[in-house]
């Protein structure tokens, strides 16, 4: 893959106002777009794996909104503008309508993925 937008990615989770697209890019990584609307707490979806927090890392871009991330050591807040990496061991909340980019090793984040739609019914 050399490019793609939002909306030529598929969707692999939808509801509620969330919205997660994702694709392979190469390399053994995976983009995802993704979109949480305010009050969006991925901690229930997230329950059951190790600490109940997503193991899998990523790097990204926050375009929009504000996010709240919860670790075995606390929380951080993201605002839309920042760069960021999250490492293994996290759990987003939507403090507003978030929008943001992000890249993840492809094995860890279909694990992730997985997980969360199970969870979710």
């Amino acid at each position: 893959m050399t490019g793609t937008t939002r909306e030529d990615t598929p969707v692999a989770i939808q509801g509620d106002g969330v919205e997660l697209r994702m694709r392979e890019t190469g390399g053994d990584m995976t983009v995802a777009f993704v979109r949480f609307p305010k009050g969006t707490d991925m901690g229930p979806a997230l329950k059951g794996l190790p600490g109940d927090l997503c193991q899998c890392p990523h790097w990204g871009y926050l375009f929009k909104g504000r996010l709240r991330m919860r670790t075995e050591d606390g929380e951080e807040v993201y605002e839309a503008g920042q760069a960021f990496y999250w490492g293994p061991g996290h759990a987003p909340e939507a403090l507003e309508d978030c929008e943001y980019l992000d890249f993840s090793p492809t094995e860890d984040f279909d694990e992730v993925i997985a997980h969360v739609k199970a969870n979710m019914g």
